[in-house]
């Protein structure tokens, strides 16, 4: 490719794209990078010196001589931006600001109420990411980008929910805009499962590129990533299979308005309604946790039932699908092996022999912080790609 086609609000130094060689963290001479790239050293170095301008990149100690002076070499700074990244949930907001490798530098939970609506909720996220920056020394000038996830469907081009049902006054809300007026910095939104798909896979599973994350809770969602890229879809709900019915719901009511869903009989809430309906006293999904953990037959047996009827789903998208890790999430994956078994019983058993040899269905290991992590590694890939990086010396 010509320096010509390269160009860019960089001018005609085309350091975007070399950048995007430093972004795994790894040191390189200026000779490592002239052989990656087959331009010349002098090249190189004036589109490092532009990289280094913006504070992105700089001289990288401990390089090994082999006689003479040793090679200098250069590696991405991850301490010269930071990322903010926000978990919205139906009662909480969990924030966390990491570096540009996505290394947690601070976090916080704040209880919040959803139904509030969306400028509270994103009031409440402004005023905890200043105080966050303020405790690790760090201003708004420091932050390059904001991710966030919401618990409801988000058309990801716009950034905007889409009849959320569990978030009144949310629908059609420019989320990325108001937060962009306060924050001034690139704002990406997309709906929770798809964020704790990403995090779940940055944090426990990078090389694998086909990955299905399945949350459970209140209600029940997956996403998926395939060939190593989150698919969202045409419409961007790709992976909400809790509305996908099963034999064992028929005539069952969804809050969704169809009967037989998925999570009309094995969410959390379904599961507690179960339970209260064979004499148990359980608000909700945390009351059924806390039964199985005491070792409650019934509770056991909802949870591996609900299991079941979720495996009844995920064995048809494995064989079309055909992921090499599941990872259950959510808070009813604190009841663990119970509700897993349940799935791997239906799986295993029904799936083709082919789809299952080498799949592996486990419990999340980030748990909780999987959404936080996601939506930091979400404003990140945005914030370092080649055309955030040019719009980013632009400024300069």
């Amino acid at each position: 490719m010509s320096d010509t086609t390269r160009s860019s609000a960089l001018g005609s130094t085309g350091a975007s794209e070399l950048f995007q060689l430093l972004r795994d963290g790894r040191p390189r001479t200026r000779a490592e990078l002239a052989t990656m790239t087959g331009l010349a050293r002098s090249t190189i170095g004036l589109r490092l010196d532009a990289l280094t301008e913006l504070g992105l990149v700089g001289p990288f100690a401990d390089a090994v001589s082999t006689g003479g002076r040793p090679p200098s070499r250069v590696a991405l700074i991850p301490s010269a931006r930071v990322v903010l990244g926000a978990d919205f949930g139906a009662g909480h907001l969990n924030l966390a600001l990491t570096d540009l490798m996505g290394d947690e530098l601070v976090s916080r939970r704040t209880e919040i109420d959803i139904a509030d609506g969306p400028e509270a909720g994103l009031t409440a996220m402004v005023a905890t990411a200043d105080a966050l920056l303020s405790h690790y020394g760090r201003s708004r000038a420091d932050l390059i980008g904001v991710g966030i996830g919401l618990p409801g469907p988000v058309q990801f081009s716009t950034g905007r929910p889409v009849n959320p049902p569990i978030m009144p006054g949310w629908d059609g809300f420019d989320v990325p805009g108001w937060v962009r007026r306060h924050l001034d910095v690139p704002v990406l939104v997309d709906n929770d499962v798809n964020i704790m798909a990403l995090g779940e896979r940055s944090h426990s599973f990078p090389n694998t590129d086909h990955f299905l994350f399945v949350k459970v809770a209140t209600g029940i969602g997956s996403g998926i990533i395939s060939g190593g890229r989150l698919q969202r879809g045409a419409q961007g709900i790709a992976g909400d299979i809790g509305h996908v019915q099963i034999p064992r719901g028929a005539g069952i009511a969804c809050h969704c308005g169809n009967v037989g869903c998925l999570e009309a009989v094995a969410s959390g809430p379904a599961i507690a309604r179960a339970l209260r309906a064979s004499g148990h006293d359980v608000a909700g999904g945390r009351e059924v946790i806390e039964l199985v953990r005491r070792g409650d037959i019934d509770a056991i047996q909802a949870v591996r039932q609900a299991g079941r009827d979720l495996g009844e789903v995920l064995t048809a998208c494995v064989n079309v699908i055909n992921p090499s890790v599941i990872a259950i999430g959510g808070s009813m994956a604190q009841a663990g092996e119970h509700l897993i078994a349940g799935v791997r019983e239906i799986v295993y058993t029904r799936s083709m022999p082919l789809a299952t040899e080498h799949l592996s269905i486990v419990q999340s290991r980030s748990g909780d912080r999987a959404a936080m992590i996601g939506a930091s590694m979400l404003a990140i890939h945005h914030a370092l790609s080649p055309a955030a990086i040019d719009e980013l010396a632009a400024a300069v």
